[in-house]
């Protein structure tokens, strides 16, 4: 697959994540794909299994995607993963073997207030 087909994957993937399409999101992923959440230390194995993980969470989810980066079979996106309304901003780092996701990391952040030690040099965004 070539990067152009790639990104376009990434994109169709994130939009069913955002829309609640199971079948459209887990496309993407190979029969053996693994997903790790190493802030959990959780590691889930096989698409029906990271699938199934997904269906049964609970709370309503929203994906905002802020940009996706990456070339040939490694690829990086950035964006915010709002549960409830709750925001989280989240790496997803892919891996791809054969067209499809091998592996995928998910690295989540919450919001803090910025340091007052360094109040004075920061703007604001988002």
């Amino acid at each position: 697959m070539d990067d152009q087909a790639t990104l376009a994957a990434l994109r169709r993937h994130w939009d069913a994540s955002d829309a609640n399409d199971f079948e459209a999101e887990h496309e993407i992923y190979r029969d053996d794909a693994v997903l790790d959440y190493p802030q959990s230390g959780e590691r889930i194995r096989g698409r029906g299994n990271i699938q199934e993980s997904r269906t049964v969470q609970p709370n309503k989810k929203r994906f905002t995607v802020r940009r996706i980066i990456g070339g040939s079979d490694l690829w990086v996106s950035e964006f915010v993963l709002s549960y409830d309304g709750v925001p989280s901003y989240v790496v997803s780092i892919m891996e791809f073997r054969d067209g499809l996701v091998a592996h995928e990391t998910q690295y989540f952040g919450d919001r803090f207030e910025p340091g007052p030690s360094r109040s004075h040099l920061v703007e604001r965004v988002g």
